[in-house]
């Protein structure tokens, strides 16, 4: 039953506090599944939100209820002035992290312990140097493996995710799940999801069930536990018998979570969109430029969200290429 006393609550009955904040469409990094081989066209600056409109715009959210933001882009430690967004958004009394390819991470240590950050999710889609590069379309595996170890040191919770890709990685989940083995951390194996550009396709795909079939049969003399997953966690998460870290598995194609969905996105360029796989937005941008409330256009948007995927809800119109080619581009987007 909808709960009108409710402002961030959906004709669902879906409550949402939390807001994912791109802070850049910018990345250092190509990834094949995220951006187009031809790239993007960016936005232009004058079209993004600056430093105070992303602060200022969070300070709406939290009033509204968000108790956790995660900042995204492209990768959002390649802003200048990312480290000002930052500290102030740590200043805002909510749970603050981010996905990072981890490129940059070593420059932030400090500024991540200023805002209270303690966990971090990384993208990483290979463990081989000459897939890493293959996929992102840049060299910088060395540097990666060298950040994970310094944000370990330091005492951030890390969670690696993983886009599984069908005879491209496929052959490497079990050697990501051995690095739980002696370390406390989670990886996140994540079903590769269509988007405009990323060349998607049913074949590419590996299914939870799929990579849970692998998991079985490799430790058939361990037990693979299910663990408890969290509220509104978009993760099924299991862990190894005795192993100090876990693993999870993001299914947003052959096992979607839009029932428990508590997320809202705001884009670089200042527009709000209710689900991932929306090719509707809301410029909030637009309106705070002008001087006037935001809070009506969130309340509209947030109403209009759809029970599933968007207004896919079954496996036909997802996997219309024609439907999902009116999204953006992952990157433009935000992770």
């Amino acid at each position: 039953m909808e709960n009108n006393t409710n402002p961030m609550q959906d004709n669902h009955g879906r409550g949402h506090n939390y807001l994912r904040i791109s802070i850049t469409e910018h990345c250092n990094l190509r990834c094949t599944y995220c951006m187009p081989a031809e790239g993007i066209a960016l936005t232009p600056r004058a079209h993004l939100m600056t430093a105070d409109e992303i602060v200022t715009i969070a300070k709406t959210f939290v009033k509204l209820g968000v108790t956790k933001i995660r900042l995204t882009g492209g990768e959002p430690l390649v802003r200048k002035d990312a480290k000002v967004i930052i500290e102030q958004l740590g200043k805002l009394g909510v749970e603050l992290t981010l996905t990072t390819n981890g490129i940059l991470v070593h420059e932030f240590i400090d500024t991540f312990k200023e805002a209270g950050i303690t966990t971090l999710n990384v993208s990483i889609d290979s463990l081989q140097k000459d897939k890493f590069n293959q996929i992102t379309r840049r060299n910088y595996f060395e540097k990666l493996i060298e950040n994970l170890d310094l944000l370990e040191v330091n005492g951030f919770q890390v969670k690696l995710n993983v886009v599984v890709i069908k005879g491209f990685n496929d052959n490497e989940i079990i050697d990501f799940i051995e690095m739980t083995k002696d370390r406390n951390i989670q990886i996140r194996f994540i079903e590769f999801m269509p988007f405009d550009g990323n060349q998607w396709n049913k074949e590419k795909l590996v299914s939870y069930a799929e990579i849970l079939s692998q998991v079985n049969t490799f430790y058939s003399e361990q037990n693979v536990e299910r663990t408890q997953d969290k509220p509104n966690d978009t993760a099924k998460n299991h862990k190894i018998e005795s192993y100090k870290g876990s693993f999870s598995v993001i299914s947003s194609v052959t096992n979607p979570f839009c029932s428990t969905c508590n997320r809202i996105r705001l884009t670089a360029d200042g527009k709000l969109k209710n689900c991932l796989f929306s090719n509707t937005e809301t410029s909030l941008l637009d309106i705070l430029r002008a001087g006037e409330s935001i809070e009506p256009l969130i309340f509209q948007n947030i109403k209009s969200k759809h029970a599933m995927r968007g207004g896919m809800d079954d496996d036909a119109k997802f996997q219309n290429p024609l439907l999902f080619s009116q999204n953006r581009s992952m990157i433009k987007i935000g992770g």
